[in-house]
């Protein structure tokens, strides 16, 4: 596999999920839809996405990453219900919120409740991902909950074989995947944190059907200091190399019309230490104008890629 494979995260709710899902410059589509959504609006959206035969579909599975459930606020404090059941190692302890942000203390923990010293800045809201710092905590209940396992059984039923699963941080994670969608499908398994890391670079046994993913969007924020991710990137890549990168790719478009130099920097260095799937970010893909651009400007890295790396620009025949 040398092209670079474009991939991307959609709802096939979304008005240009069919456009999107039908454009040969697609490779794959990464299904993604609200943690809070009814099993028959999933049986739906899954049917319509699977009728049209265009890109790859690769259905999210949430793991062990705490989301938002419910919230909560109060005069003085805010409590939060979150996806998993967990114990916090040391209380007090910090909170981080929008991609590390913003943040709030952490003064109990109740089961799947947590309540805050106050709160944070901003509003939060349901499905936001939540980062305990430092990652001491357990989680108390399966990873891979009841109305996770549902969902999986409707993406199975409608013939997806390809998923991806979240906050891998061990082989039973996987293991436990496994055993619902058989040997026969693949899974990505997206490193998301520290956990994930050492699990990579201490026990990780590449098989097939099964690959990594460098996640992102959610990695840069639990390591302990940004440049860490430099090291991160290239030890993935070395022990899978059919690895995924994920999330953070193309972010000067969200503001312009024109990606930066840097971002076209990126693509190139993540392709040359040997990347060659590579994952857009939700933000970009939520709205059709910016999913439309992004697509636009990596099929022309792709085609340069593929083109005489060592041809000269054009000379220009205006003015």
């Amino acid at each position: 596999m040398n092209n670079p494979e474009l991939h991307v995260t959609l709802w096939p709710s979304f008005s240009h999920f069919k456009r999107t899902a039908l454009d040969q410059r697609v490779d794959g589509i990464r299904l993604n839809g609200p943690i809070n959504f009814s099993l028959d609006r999933i049986e739906t959206d899954v049917t319509n996405a699977t009728s049209l035969r265009g890109a790859e579909l690769y259905f999210d599975v949430k793991g062990k990453q705490l989301r938002v459930l419910e919230v909560h606020p109060y005069k003085n404090h805010l409590e939060l219900k979150v996806t998993h059941r967990i114990s916090v190692e040391e209380l007090p302890a910090t909170v981080l919120f929008k991609d590390g942000r913003d943040y709030a203390t952490l003064s109990k923990v109740d089961g799947d409740m947590l309540i805050f010293e106050g709160g944070p800045r901003y509003e939060v809201l349901p499905c936001e991902p939540i980062y305990v710092r430092p990652p001491k905590f357990s989680i108390l209940d399966n990873p891979i909950s009841d109305y996770e396992s549902k969902r999986i059984e409707i993406a199975k039923k409608y013939g997806i074989r390809k998923f991806m699963l979240s906050y891998v941080e061990d082989e039973t994670d996987v293991t436990s995947l496994r055993e619902q969608v058989g040997d026969e499908s693949e899974i990505v398994a997206k490193i998301e944190s520290l956990k994930g890391l050492e699990y990579v670079l201490n026990r990780f046994k590449k098989t097939d059907n099964l690959s990594l993913m460098l996640a992102r969007g959610d990695l840069y924020v639990e390591l302990n200091m940004p440049h860490e991710i430099i090291t991160a990137t290239r030890k993935v890549i070395e022990k899978d190399p059919e690895a995924m990168v994920g999330s953070r790719i193309l972010h000067s478009l969200r503001n312009a019309d024109v990606p930066e130099c840097a971002d076209f920097s990126e693509l190139a260095w993540l392709y040359q230490i040997g990347y060659k799937r590579f994952l857009l970010c939700d933000e970009l893909c939520l709205k059709e104008n910016l999913l439309s651009r992004s697509i636009s400007v990596f099929d022309a890295f792709r085609t340069t890629i593929n083109g005489n790396k060592n041809e000269l620009p054009t000379k220009s025949t205006t003015g």
